[in-house]
């Protein structure tokens, strides 16, 4: 059973940072593409940022620079490094999973709320 997990988010001030983590059970990690969305309540959800098997990056344009994806294969967990946080980052933010087979399991999420 695949089992992904969410963690690291919270209440922020603009400006500041936030590191959120997906951890993986029960996939094939070293070869799933991970993905972080974020959908606020009555928005779309939109694409954050994708980290590749192999380590490539995709960033969506509001990103910025600010955000960093990276992986660590051995614990099963990729990161979300957040810096320079606006209010308009406020999201629930959800990373999905992507097996070899293009099976996609996703976790429950982790609130960041950027406010002052």
């Amino acid at each position: 059973q695949v089992e992904l997990v969410e963690s690291g988010g919270g209440l922020v001030q603009p400006g500041g940072s936030l590191r959120l983590s997906c951890t993986a059970s029960g996939i094939v990690f070293d070869y799933a593409t991970i993905t972080w969305y974020r959908q606020d309540p009555g928005k779309q959800r939109e694409l954050v940022a994708v980290i590749k098997y192999d380590g490539r990056t995709y960033y969506e344009d509001f990103v910025e620079g600010r955000f960093t994806i990276s992986r660590d294969n051995a614990k099963k967990t990729v990161y979300l490094q957040m810096d320079s946080l606006k209010p308009e980052d406020t999201a629930i933010y959800v990373c999905r999973a992507r097996d070899e087979a293009l099976f996609d399991y996703w976790g429950p999420g982790t609130q960041v709320t950027v406010s002052s």
